[in-house]
């Protein structure tokens, strides 16, 4: 018989501490096999198949179908199948918790297995365990009101437009933000209250910072002497603009936008450390642009007319979509004409994307 040595660390042996010791086994034994086993299997790479636990005799499964048939009365589970056998792929997806794949799923099954015989059957359908069945049937039996369903629509709306993500109530309460547009030359902000006034506006000249090898400490000097011009405000809301990073000429200004927000992100949330809660939020550019109907494509156009036309309203309108205040509109206008050669679309967007987001997101109307 071929015997093998089994090569062990030493610790506990006196004199052999880090060596190692050989113990004699037979090359057939059950530990030569197992080792053998563990250190040369081969992950399988045949697909697994789906298939339903009811079909294979799961014990489990099988009680929870019967606790599931236990829950609902004759009368409910009929009007349960009855939604399931016959209401269409866009009919499902009215119910909150059978929108995307489920409902499809549910099609699926009906068109391959016939209708739903009873609650249990439904646990077949792939995505549908127990728990999600009975959370399904339940809100078939009691689906969700016009409010809550507007209300739904709402705030995946919101989640689309504002990272990160905010509870509304804190939003409602919001009296003033200051909103921040930032390129490669310059950064502009307009502090708006919740009345659309317009508290303070003006831009600061960058041209430095993309100068050089992207300095941190520049950054830092450069940002934190704009900072220290802003008014206080319960949140800041910066412009997100989405570069892709597939196109490598634009990485130099990409990582300049990254810098700017983080630096920003870090600079102006003092109190996160202590309370958690997020005062510098991201809006997205293009749900503003969305907003003010400046979009042609998935391009955005200049927002300097409409800039205009909220200035002179100001001062012909009784009741204008944005105020500015009396004894500062003079001074709007000048520094307004002043930008006209330069294509001063940060000093633009940061007033357009304040007032998008108090419509959008505080108030949340339509103008």
């Amino acid at each position: 018989m071929s015997v093998h040595c089994l090569l062990v660390a030493g610790g506990s042996v006196p004199g052999i501490l880090g060596r190692w010791r050989c113990f004699p086994f037979p090359l057939g034994s059950s530990l030569v096999q197992g080792l053998h086993n563990s250190c040369c299997r081969k992950k399988s790479t045949a697909p697994k198949k789906i298939i339903p636990s009811v079909a294979l005799g799961d014990e489990n499964t099988k009680k929870s179908g019967n606790a599931l048939d236990k829950l609902f009365s004759s009368e409910q589970q009929a009007s349960i199948l009855q939604v399931l056998n016959t209401a269409s792929n866009k009919e499902l997806e009215a119910f909150k918790l059978l929108r995307g794949r489920k409902s499809i799923n549910i099609i699926e099954h009906r068109e391959k297995f016939g209708p739903f015989q009873n609650l249990e059957s439904l646990m077949n359908v792939p995505l549908f365990q127990y728990k999600t069945t009975i959370q399904v049937c339940n809100s078939i039996l009691c689906p969700e009101t016009e409010g809550e369903k507007r209300k739904f629509q709402d705030n995946r709306l919101l989640r689309k437009l504002i990272k990160p993500e905010i509870k509304r109530e804190r939003l409602k309460a919001v009296n003033s933000i200051v909103s921040i547009v930032f390129g490669t030359r310059r950064i502009a902000w307009a502090h708006l209250d919740r009345k659309l006034a317009v508290l303070d506006w003006q831009q600061s000249e960058c041209c430095q910072l993309m100068k050089g090898t992207y300095l941190s400490s520049v950054y830092l000097q450069e940002i934190s002497s704009v900072i220290s011009k802003m008014p206080n405000a319960d949140l800041y809301v910066l412009e997100k603009i989405g570069l892709s990073i597939q196109n490598s000429s634009r990485f130099p200004v990409l990582l300049h936008f990254h810098i700017m927000e983080a630096m920003l992100y870090a600079l102006l949330n003092k109190t996160f450390v202590q309370d958690g809660q997020h005062q510098v939020l991201s809006m997205n550019r293009n749900g503003v642009g969305k907003h003010f109907e400046l979009m042609i494509g998935d391009t955005r156009t200049s927002g300097k007319e409409l800039v205009k036309q909220f200035l002179s309203e100001s001062v012909l309108k009784e009741e204008p979509r944005v105020v500015f205040p009396s004894e500062k509109i003079v001074h709007y206008r000048q520094m307004f004409s002043s930008t006209e050669q330069q294509r001063a679309e940060e000093l633009y967007d940061s007033l357009l994307q304040a007032i998008a987001f108090y419509e959008l997101a505080v108030f949340d109307t339509e103008p």
